[in-house]
């Protein structure tokens, strides 16, 4: 229930706090699940979660410097840093020197990186057509465009630039690219 409204805070529009608080539990439900067959499903590839966001993360817009990767996923640099390193041992990932700042490192996917991906990837897609395969092909398209703009709002409200969508107008009709979407 609301806060009863008072001087300084206006009253609250009942419908739009019954709507507020069935998406919050319907994305808890969501992330829950999905972090569960996330673990699931790519642990048993030889990497964590983690290292697959970051992983993928390279792979979608690298080379990556750390920081780039860090803001990428939302982490300080010092996790970044040990999830690559993770990487790296496993010989996922590598370091190279910038060639436009030798000072700088880029983080690249090795080939072993890529395979790793791939197999991940699909098995996820695989997984999401599975989910998808019952509804309607309306509400299959509209999936997609109504949670890139429910992350947008989130990330403008925390005062985050969210590059993770594409440009909000990539086709010229309205709908958000969903090419580098992080959306399986």
């Amino acid at each position: 229930m609301s806060p009863e409204p008072t001087a300084d805070t206006p009253a609250v529009d009942p419908s739009l706090d019954a709507d507020a608080r069935s998406l919050r539990r319907a994305m808890g439900d969501l992330i829950r699940l999905v972090q569960f067959r996330d673990r699931d499903r790519i642990c048993c590839h030889d990497v964590s979660v983690s290292q697959c966001h970051a992983l993928e993360g390279v792979l979608r817009r690298g080379p990556l410097r750390l920081g780039d990767l860090a803001a990428h996923l939302y982490l300080d640099k010092s996790t970044t840093s040990r999830v690559v390193d993770g990487l790296i041992a496993k010989g996922y990932a590598e370091r190279r020197r910038d060639p436009d700042d030798g000072r700088a490192v880029l983080l690249h996917g090795t080939e072993a990186g890529r395979a790793l991906f791939a197999k991940i990837d699909d098995d996820l897609h695989a997984e999401t057509m599975a989910v998808l395969e019952g509804m309607a092909p309306e509400a299959r398209r509209a999936l997609p465009q109504l949670l890139v703009r429910l992350v947008r709002a989130k990330a403008s409200r925390m005062g985050v630039t969210c590059d993770c969508c594409g440009p909000a107008d990539a086709d010229g009709a309205g709908n958000p690219s969903q090419a580098s979407c992080i959306a399986t």
